[in-house]
């Protein structure tokens, strides 16, 4: 017996050997009630929970889960410590550093817990875009996150603000550097807010058009119809003309058409009245503006100005529409008279002979 306390008398690193192993039984007990924690009240609750007719509480479970079994970690890291003797205002300052922690895990969380209630409400009652709300998302997440880094550098005396100021012309040349980036990340917002277009559009942005991909805190990307890439700054965006043609509920048809002239005045008037009533009764045709005219003596024709709106705004089923009301003005014109193309008459003069 006299040798097994000498032995526990052992120091080492000038603690009894006892109290280290004192120090590790505290801290094995702590993750034991860790473990029973967890298998009996987590469980029960989460059971409880799961039976509720409502989400509400399931997220509000996720969201301390984990953070409340980190609870057993910081109090058996404080009386392992404590323990071996090692108290003072470190250990004071790391387990508050610790907890917190804890508490902002608990905030960051709740963010991740609700984002699909905040995809949800922006989709609902704003015209605020999915893109929006993940925008909104990350940058609440990155909130949580810096602040509570704050907390805990301040939390071990680092005084944040200072250590800002003291950067000097390094901080000056960090933020002349970072201007640009702030730029691209507020023409972002400007984008999202505004709802200038979504991603899946089509948009022409100077130069720059084609199908939005992507709607990021930096940059645009655009898949042009020639499948290039275009990543398109969103400051440039936020001071630029931006034409959205996925907006557009209709889609315009102007044309000429060029009769000889060879048709007669009746005739003339025959396919300009049936032009117009075939545009009026068809279904898929604005009524206004529909101008079918006898407009101009061109060279080597009588010219027809057709100018009318399509009630669908897709691409291909314009083409169908207009491909269906070419046939049929085709269809009419070989009716009354025939299309002109161009030409030129050449008229040669017989010379008269004088007798002499």
């Amino acid at each position: 017996m006299r040798g097994i306390i000498e032995i526990l008398n052992t120091t080492f690193l000038n603690t009894p050997l006892y109290k280290i192993i004192l120090a590790f039984i505290v801290l094995f007990i702590f993750l034991v009630f860790r473990k029973i924690f967890t298998l009996f009240v987590l469980s029960f609750f989460q059971k409880l929970s799961s039976k509720t007719k409502t989400d509400i509480d399931d997220k509000f479970f996720a969201a301390f889960k984990n953070p409340l079994r980190f609870l057993f970690v910081i109090a058996g890291i404080w009386g392992f410590f404590y323990f071996l003797n090692l108290k003072g205002e470190f250990l004071n300052h790391a387990i508050r550093g610790l907890l917190i922690f804890d508490i902002f895990w608990v905030m960051y969380n709740f963010v991740c817990e609700f984002e699909d209630w905040v995809y949800h409400l922006l989709g609902k009652y704003g015209k605020a875009s999915r893109e929006l709300a993940s925008f909104l998302i990350k940058i609440t997440k990155a909130f949580v996150v810096i602040i509570g880094i704050v907390a805990m550098l301040q939390e071990f005396g680092i005084n944040v603000t200072g250590f800002i100021a003291s950067l000097g012309l390094g901080g000056l040349a960090f933020a002349l550097a970072a201007k640009d980036t702030a730029a691209n990340l507020f023409g972002g917002i400007a984008i999202l807010t505004d709802n200038i277009f979504k991603v899946g559009e089509w948009v022409k942005i100077g130069n720059a058009e084609g199908i939005v991909e992507d709607i990021g805190m930096r940059t645009t990307k655009i898949r042009a119809f020639d499948k290039r890439l275009i990543v398109v700054p969103n400051s440039v965006i936020a001071v630029s003309n931006v034409e959205n043609f996925s907006r557009r509920d209709r889609r315009r048809v102007m044309m000429k058409i060029g009769l000889t002239y060879s048709t007669s005045v009746e005739n003339l008037n025959k396919l300009l009245n049936e032009i117009r009533s075939y545009l009026k009764n068809h279904s898929l045709i604005h009524k206004e503006p529909l101008l079918i005219y006898f407009d101009e003596y061109a060279d080597s024709s009588l010219n027809i100005f057709c100018y009318f709106f399509t009630k669908t705004a897709d691409w291909e089923k314009y083409l169908e529409i207009k491909e269906e009301i070419n046939l049929e003005i085709k269809k009419t014109v070989e009716k009354y008279s025939s299309f002109a193309f161009p030409s030129n008459s050449v008229y040669f003069e017989t010379p008269i002979k004088v007798e002499r």
